[in-house]
């Protein structure tokens, strides 16, 4: 399982999150719709790393998903990216 997050995607996050220096932003596992499996989505909270499954770092964050979350990620890769559209961060699940 690879993460990778766009530069963009990286400078709208460091807004939302007002975030000025180096931070770590998780990606978790939470009840809702629109995920890559049904019933499930994912959620983005600034947290401490306790057991890394896969990381990016871009521009002084450092993106992360617990090992707690690999079963949604299994046979799949995370690509975090710019939705000019939309005008938010997208998820693309490869």
């Amino acid at each position: 399982m690879n993460l990778h997050v766009t530069k963009e995607a990286a400078e709208w996050y460091k807004q939302e999150f007002d975030i000025n220096q180096s931070a770590h932003l998780r990606y978790y596992v939470r009840y809702g719709f629109g995920g890559h499996i049904p019933g499930f989505s994912l959620g983005v909270r600034i947290d401490n790393p306790n057991e890394i499954h896969a990381s990016s770092l871009v521009d002084g964050i450092t993106f992360f998903i617990e090992t707690a979350d690999a079963w949604y990620f299994e046979a799949v890769d995370l690509r975090v990216q710019w939705n000019k559209q939309k005008q938010e961060p997208e998820f693309i699940y490869d």
